[in-house]
């Protein structure tokens, strides 16, 4: 569907972080204006490379991007930048702009009522919770009124109705938009077309319909390619038989046998390197560390009323095989709440010394940027096993030279599934889960569901993701806002 004239073009782009490391070969795709478009591919597959190229942030190693003169970008990341955690919301937004802009409060007061969110100009963004700084994080996009508007995981920490708010704003948004998600509902309620990225060709096909349709196209295209590549694969076999049986003849038979091995050769360079639709991970089994006592005793819990904090009592007991799922709407504590159970700091929930906890912090601050995944994966072990390490870090896609990467060069969804990698190999009493889905593949998240489903420790989760939760058999509910 044609929405107007060319903004954007890829020509032959290729990228590449390192000589060993390709992510686009040859990238040829363009986006017109108002057109809604969406980037899938796996995790690490190189959607947010896109728009760093987009953005300038990086250079293409060929080809060239062309974006009509004059066109400005806004983007919307997926998590605030630690600089910016101590900037109140005037300082975060005037920072948006090159020069002072004058009525800006009035401006961000119209971008926040967008997103649905009331944020005091003066606070800062860091005393926000995680879904509060990603409709902040979107209303810092839509404040430049940008001709392109980019938005990478725009959903996380989002709640239904904050998606549904969102979905609206993107069709009514009257410019052009490309959006990064693993939300397939999400995505199928604005997308004209889709960029699929295939990690393992390093290719961009571009493809025309809403989200599901093109699903489906994938796998048709898919199909019909393994199927060439079947048919191919026969044929040479057989022409290899008679090779085989004529180069064992004398004269004229052993020469046939010398042309028919050229041209074996020259189909099997022509063989189809079939992309890979996004796979999901194996199923697997987190492992406990026993212990007899009560995992977990609440008593009260520290919660956020207009504003300020407050406690409120409760009479909570987390042991084995109990699984409980914390609710409440944005703002009212969760993340926070679950950072002090982790921390040892929350007065009113105690959590005995010899409970092995095993924590998921929805912006993965837990984890050292700067350690590699082996050293990440192995730190949580007694006994380092390096074949261990290695095949657990395979279980999950990160295989090869990742696993020597530092996790800073990983993706979000990598790093999300890299801490699943760490529970396996921890062993944990107690999981303590923060939004555990953000950032990760919707192909995963099944195979997620059936893990913590099976887990036999102790869990308390926080999750926006409705049809996740309902995977999962939970024992007991607490809902913040009903404190």
């Amino acid at each position: 569907m044609d929405h107007g004239d060319v903004i954007l073009r890829f020509q032959d782009v290729s990228f590449r972080y390192d000589p060993k490391k390709p992510i686009l070969e040859e990238a040829s795709f363009v986006v017109r204006q108002n057109a809604k478009l969406t980037i899938v591919g796996s995790n690490g597959a190189g959607k947010s490379t896109i728009f760093k190229l987009i953005m300038g942030e990086r250079k293409p190693s060929a080809g060239g991007i062309h974006i009509t003169k004059g066109t400005t970008i806004g983007i919307a990341k997926q998590v605030v930048a630690p600089a910016d955690l101590q900037k109140t919301v005037l300082e975060f937004f005037s920072s948006a702009f090159p020069d002072k802009k004058y009525d800006i409060d009035r401006d961000i007061a119209r971008v926040l009522d967008l997103v649905n969110l009331h944020a005091p100009h003066d606070k800062v963004l860091s005393a926000f919770s995680g879904g509060q700084k990603a409709r902040l994080l979107l209303a810092f996009a839509i404040i430049q009124e940008p001709d392109i508007l980019l938005l990478d995981e725009p959903t996380n920490n989002l709640d239904p109705e904050g998606i549904a708010h969102l979905t609206q704003f993107i069709n009514d948004y009257e410019k052009t938009c490309i959006v990064i998600s693993h939300d397939a509902a999400f995505l199928n309620g604005f997308t004209h077309g889709v960029l699929h990225l295939d990690s393992n060709t390093f290719v961009v096909r571009q493809y025309v319909g809403d989200y599901f349709d093109v699903i489906d196209q994938i796998k048709a295209q898919i199909e019909r390619e393994e199927r060439q590549n079947a048919r191919m694969k026969k044929s040479i076999i057989d022409q290899k038989e008679k090779i085989n049986f004529f180069s064992h003849k004398g004269g004229k038979m052993r020469k046939l046998a010398s042309k028919m091995r050229d041209a074996v050769e020259e189909a099997e360079d022509h063989k189809v390197v079939v992309q890979q639709e996004d796979k999901a991970i194996a199923p697997f089994i987190i492992p406990i560390t026993e212990c007899t006592k009560p995992l977990v005793q609440i008593t009260s819990l520290t919660v956020m009323k207009d504003h300020k904090p407050t406690t409120q009592k409760v009479q909570v007991t987390v042991r084995k095989n109990h699984k409980l799922l914390i609710t409440g709407p944005n703002g009212i504590g969760k993340s926070t709440l679950l950072e002090a159970m982790a921390g040892d700091t929350e007065k009113g929930a105690v959590i005995p010394p010899e409970v092995k906890v095993g924590y998921y912090r929805q912006d993965f601050s837990g984890l050292a940027m700067d350690k590699t995944v082996y050293e990440t994966l192995s730190e949580v072990m007694e006994m380092p096993d390096n074949q261990k390490i290695y095949a657990t870090a395979a279980r999950f896609f990160l295989k090869g030279d990742t696993v020597q990467n530092t996790v800073g060069s990983l993706s979000e969804g990598q790093k999300g599934l890299l801490c699943f990698a760490r529970f396996m190999l921890q062993e944990p009493t107690l999981l303590i889960l923060d939004e555990p889905t953000n950032h990760i593949n919707f192909r995963h998240i099944p195979v997620i569901a059936k893990a913590l489903d099976e887990y036999e420790g102790g869990m308390i989760l926080v999750s926006h993701d409705h049809e996740f939760v309902a995977q999962i058999s939970m024992n007991e509910e607490l809902d913040l806002g009903a404190l």
